[in-house]
């Protein structure tokens, strides 16, 4: 197990689940894994995820003033090859934007596919935090037998920001929000037995 940014990671498998403990305290503004599920169903295979997004005043205040902030979530599927490179098998890639219309008053979650608005902050977060059987997209043949690295890692993407703010990103720990990045060995889950991991602080 690797050891990124400032938290711990303790990993246990129990029957087909993974249990991440995170150890050590956040700085304002975070984001967290709090759950993730792999289940197979009949179209191939779904991906769900809880987290727990905090934003900082910095944040809030880039909101006001109009800036849309993009959330990635991304989890992989990587083929270990003894006699090539890895070979990635499958991921999933959401990017999700979240932003404030002055002039209703209300705030907005939106992709390519939906666009959905909000009362307050909060209620926004609570949707932005969770995903709910997003398709795995498969780019090579998926083995029941194999052992696949898999990682899953969610953040604020400051790429797609305007090039004032990322100028006064660099550096700045307010615009550095990211979790932690868990990485774990698995098979494929059956029908009958989704795969899934909690972590727990």
């Amino acid at each position: 197990m690797k050891w990124h940014g400032f938290a711990s990671l303790i990993i246990i498998m129990i029957s087909g689940t993974c249990f991440f403990y995170t150890a050590n305290s956040h700085a304002y503004g975070s984001i967290q894994v709090r759950s993730f599920k792999l289940a197979a169903v009949d179209s191939g295979y779904t991906v769900s995820i809880n987290s727990a997004i905090e934003l900082n005043p910095t944040l809030e205040q880039a909101l006001e003033k109009g800036v849309v902030l993009y959330f990635v979530n991304k989890f992989t599927l990587v083929e270990s090859r003894w006699y090539w490179f890895d070979k990635e098998v499958a991921r999933i890639k959401t990017r999700t934007g979240l932003r404030y219309h002055a002039l209703t008053r209300r705030y907005i979650l939106s992709d390519h596919t939906f666009s959905r608005s909000y009362t307050t902050l909060q209620d926004a977060l609570v949707a932005l935090q969770r995903l709910r059987d997003h398709p795995l997209t498969i780019y090579h043949e998926l083995r029941s037998n194999v052992q696949y690295n898999a990682t899953l890692r969610l953040w604020l993407d400051l790429t797609r920001m305007p090039k004032p703010f990322q100028v006064e990103a660099l550096g700045s720990s307010a615009w550095n929000l990211s979790s932690d990045r868990l990485e774990w060995r698995m098979v494929l889950p059956t029908p009958d037995q989704p795969f899934s991991i909690s972590v727990q602080q």
